[in-house]
């Protein structure tokens, strides 16, 4: 795999950012679009918009074709056993919530259990913080070892008989950890409680198979995995999605409407009311083909590759202190650090002179930055597109930045 001839597909890498060459290292946040995906979606708009499963002319057939071929290489890529086990929604925000209502909201009462860690994104708090709240369900934080991973000793000390849903992120936006699904999952279901995996930030970079790790749910985002913002998938194992009941009704996902009572259509569509999302998904197809064609297991050894010369480069700073696990197998492409005396915004904004693009904040994970006895951090994080010389120019970017504040102040 050579990143370097992996740029050339994506436009918008070869720019100059305040007069210096952009370095593009906030791909957790999301990624940059290959000329492939571009084109597709142009493609669709262009030949043969249409609405999908409605019509039976010529471009409704075309777009019907697309949108449910999209929906096949989906299954394919995560290895669902089944298309009736994809659905499309907005992104894993809405995954997640779509688990939380439905599914959540028929098998939570009062003395049941949510386990999840300090770790997740809001995304996979605050869904279960309203269903606690609706069905007095008790929600419990699973306790991080000092350098932030998951042990499955402390997984096997919190999930109780009591416990009906465990969610999870399997890659951390913050830390970079890659958290070990497949063993949790084993410890929820032997108390008999269902996984759910926020997989937003390990579809883009790992092979996924949900067949083996197991879990129930499994939700990720186009946009994060070179594809179009706005599209993303929910996976559930079928046997669940047929006992849950659809959280927006409209078109497209009923089956019969009478004047006081409505049928639903089979899986998946009766979880996807309204217009779906066709140019979303059609462009989610093209991202899956390329990404196949570049190879998920290449894309994961660079990653490794870059996580761990930045932890070597990066540890050289000056009062540099870096967030997570040191080991980079043990992580993906994402590195969050702060420099003593130095706001994460400023770090940001004197790389951004430099065109270099990371992000500041708290990285919508406002509880794990309590934990970590922070505010903010700073975070760089590396994708298929990367390479080791961007990394040299954040380091010197860094020592930079540190030399500045040091003569300011």
């Amino acid at each position: 795999m050579n990143p370097n001839e992996l740029r050339k597909h994506f436009p918008i890498l070869h720019q100059e950012v305040n007069g210096q060459p952009l370095v593009y290292l906030d791909s957790a946040a999301t990624s940059q679009k290959p000329v492939e995906v571009i084109e597709a979606l142009d493609k669709y708009y262009r030949g043969y918009n249409s609405n999908v499963h409605r019509g039976v002319h010529t471009l409704g057939t075309r777009a019907t074709d697309a949108y449910e071929g999209a929906r096949e290489k989906v299954r394919k890529f995560i290895n669902a056993s089944s298309t009736e086990e994809v659905i499309f929604t907005r992104g894993t925000t809405t995954a997640l919530n779509t688990v939380a209502r439905s599914y959540g909201s028929a098998n939570l009462s009062e003395g049941d259990e949510i386990v999840i860690s300090h770790m997740e994104h809001h995304s996979n708090i605050i869904p279960w913080q309203q269903i606690a709240k609706e069905t007095g369900a008790s929600l419990k934080y699973v306790d991080l070892q000092e350098d932030g991973t998951i042990s499955l000793e402390a997984m096997r000390n919190t999930v109780t008989p009591n416990t009906k849903i465990v969610s999870i992120m399997h890659v951390s936006n913050v830390l970079g950890v890659i958290n070990p699904i497949k063993e949790i999952a084993k410890i929820a279901h032997e108390n008999g409680a269902i996984m759910v995996v926020d997989g937003a930030q390990s579809t883009p970079h790992l092979k996924v198979d949900v067949q083996d790790l197991d879990c129930d749910f499994f939700a990720f985002s186009g946009h994060k995995m070179v594809g179009p913002t706005g599209i993303g998938v929910l996976y559930g194992k079928k046997e669940h999605l047929e006992k849950m009941e659809p959280i927006e009704f409209g078109g497209e996902m009923i089956d019969f409407v009478g004047l006081y009572e409505s049928t639903w259509k089979e899986l998946p569509w009766k979880f996807e009311g309204g217009t779906p999302i066709i140019a979303g998904a059609i462009g989610l197809g093209a991202a899956i083909d390329f990404l196949e064609n570049v190879g998920m297991e290449n894309i994961e050894a660079h990653e490794h590759k870059l996580a761990a010369y930045a932890l070597e480069r990066m540890s050289t700073v000056e009062g540099i202190r870096i967030f997570g696990p040191k080991n980079a197998n043990q992580r993906a492409g994402v590195i969050t650090f702060n420099i003593d005396d130095v706001h994460p915004h400023d770090v940001a904004t004197v790389l951004d002179a430099d065109g270099i693009a990371v992000r500041a904040g708290h990285h919508c994970a406002q509880p794990l930055m309590k934990w970590l006895n922070v505010s903010a951090t700073a975070r760089a994080s590396f994708y298929l597109y990367n390479t080791e010389e961007e990394i040299d120019k954040l380091v010197a970017g860094l020592v930079k930045t540190k030399e500045y504040f040091s003569n300011v102040f």
